[in-house]
């Protein structure tokens, strides 16, 4: 599979459909980015079953800076809709192979019970006390 691009617009559908997503997070001048790139590519090759893509943060440049994204490239990785892994720098094609075997190991039963247990013991910031169950 190629990579896709996406935009503001097509994150949160992209992000939130069923499986791995993967993005990347880069700009053109960055020369780490364009290192990264083919390596990014090849590994969409080699799991066709991974939703693989690329956020231009030069050109979506506010958005970016609403995700936080602070240096490039970074590479998110959700699963159906939750994001499981974020890091900036090149990954080595291996690293990447070893990442999508180890999402695809997680058991998100669980992973979705965990982030439950976490919001339902969330600290209410205004009084201190834990959140209303």
């Amino acid at each position: 599979m190629t990579t896709i691009d996406i935009t503001p617009e097509t994150f949160d559908e992209t992000v939130r459909s069923e499986g791995i997503t993967l993005i990347d997070f880069w700009a053109s001048w960055c020369g780490p980015c364009l290192q990264f790139a083919p390596v990014y590519a090849e590994a969409s090759e080699r799991h066709p079953e991974v939703t693989f893509a690329k956020l231009d943060t030069q050109a979506h440049n506010a958005f970016s800076g609403a995700l936080e994204i602070r240096s490039i490239p970074t590479v998110w990785a959700f699963r159906d809709g939750i994001l499981l892994f974020q890091q900036p720098g090149v990954l080595p094609g291996a690293a990447l192979d070893q990442l999508i075997d180890a999402i695809e190991k997680l058991d998100m039963a669980e992973i979705r019970r965990e982030i439950a247990d976490r919001e339902a013991n969330a600290v209410d910031d205004s009084s201190g006390e834990p959140a209303a169950q």
